[in-house]
């Protein structure tokens, strides 16, 4: 006989229900994590349908290891953190794929003014407009929370590239916000 899962169970008792391979526990999991969850792949990967890609695929390898999950932590860090990794694999492999090649200065483009957007999707726009390199260092440093060590070995840098494409993504956002902010006061 089949336990019936109910939306509203907490975690813990979904968890424990989809460890024991209960298809609408992990159903239950998916509906209640995968918009947070598409935002963190968002963080990393501009185009809406690559991340809606890579989510799907993290919460996939997320349900295969599910057994591996401990409660020590949070079931949403373990899972954030297969995002994240998950999203690190994809852009790992898109720059292999097209041997991608950043140039020191990136330009914006100029077409959104403040007014077009709240400032949470603007500052968004303005991260996803960085280039590949600066915006995955600035999301694992400030997003996330990961020292400069961790950033480096994840991405197989040292630690100075990662301190220094931390340091270029900043200035680019300054500059990008500062510069709507002329335009949306009409200054420029």
């Amino acid at each position: 006989m089949s336990k019936l899962v109910s939306i509203n169970q907490n975690v813990s008792d979904l968890v424990g229900l989809a460890q024991a391979s209960n298809q609408k526990a992990q159903l239950a999991l998916y509906d209640m994590f995968s918009a947070k969850m598409l935002g963190v792949c968002r963080q990393y990967i501009k185009d809406l349908q690559f991340a809606e890609d890579v989510m799907i695929t993290a919460f996939h390898k997320a349900l295969q290891n599910i057994h591996k999950y401990e409660p020590y932590g949070s079931f949403e860090g373990w899972l954030r953190r297969i995002m994240v990794r998950e999203c690190i694999s994809y852009l790992r492999i898109q720059k292999n794929k097209f041997n991608v090649v950043e140039i020191g200065d990136y330009y914006f483009s100029q077409a959104a003014t403040t007014s077009d957007y709240s400032t949470s999707e603007l500052i968004q726009n303005a991260i996803d407009q960085l280039p590949v390199g600066c915006k995955t260092i600035f999301n694992l440093y400030v997003i996330e929370g990961y020292k400069h060590r961790e950033i480096a070995g994840l991405l197989n840098v040292s630690i100075g590239t990662s301190k220094s494409q931390l340091a270029h993504a900043k200035k680019l956002l300054k500059n990008r916000l500062s510069q709507l902010n002329l335009k949306d006061n009409g200054t420029r």
